[in-house]
């Protein structure tokens, strides 16, 4: 369940691996002892508690568009305090999807979500884009070893990949506050929902 792909039967169209960090000491390290973790740390204003390390791709030509969203609504945590780092692999345009941020959106709360149909993002902005978001739309380009972080409310999404020949892959980390408390009860049956929708769909 922890490995996304655009289409199962092929093996270059790995979509998304999560919990990188709980399958791999390697990983693991990498967030709990590292500058990520000295970075959040500093960002935050505090000490930090890992949550999740992925791995990212849009294969070429096949894949999807990130839907319009917050990560913390996916969170659920209260308070709502965290981060997400993004660190490109490969070089990242307009053409093969590059994350894309609406400035200044995460001092303005959250905003209204509801199930998509994208692997790995089940749930997107029902109101996108409103006048902000596009006067505030900014592309973020980024060569191999760039990282991108955003605060949890911030609004991002990203364009399918319409490269011929270029993925597009990135790994993203996610630490919270060390004060922050998860609904672990609305976590479960989240997950156990969206565990059974992928089963449905083939896609684990």
């Amino acid at each position: 369940t922890d490995g996304y792909y655009e289409a199962k039967d092929s093996s270059n169209a790995i979509r998304q691996l999560i919990r990188l960090n709980q399958h791999d000491a390697f990983f693991d390290r990498m967030m709990d002892d590292s500058d990520f973790t000295r970075l959040a740390e500093l960002l935050i204003g505090r000490k930090t508690a890992s949550r999740n390390m992925q791995f990212f791709n849009k294969p070429a030509k096949i894949g999807a568009a990130t839907p319009p969203h917050q990560d913390g609504h996916y969170w659920m945590i209260e308070p709502c305090e965290g981060l997400t780092m993004w660190l490109a692999l490969e070089e990242v345009d307009e053409e093969n999807g590059c994350v894309r941020y609406a400035t200044g959106s995460h001092r303005k709360g959250f905003r209204p979500h509801g199930r998509t149909a994208t692997l790995g993002f089940s749930q997107g902005l029902t109101d996108f884009p409103n006048a902000d978001d596009k006067a505030n739309e900014v592309v973020m380009r980024a060569q191999p070893g760039d990282l991108l972080v955003h605060e949890a409310k911030t609004v991002h999404w990203a364009d399918a990949n319409t490269s011929e020949t270029r993925d597009r892959k990135a790994m993203g980390l996610v630490y919270l506050s060390d004060r922050a408390r998860e609904d672990k009860e609305a976590q479960a049956a989240y997950q156990q929902k969206l565990k059974e929708d992928l089963e449905v769909a083939g896609k684990i």
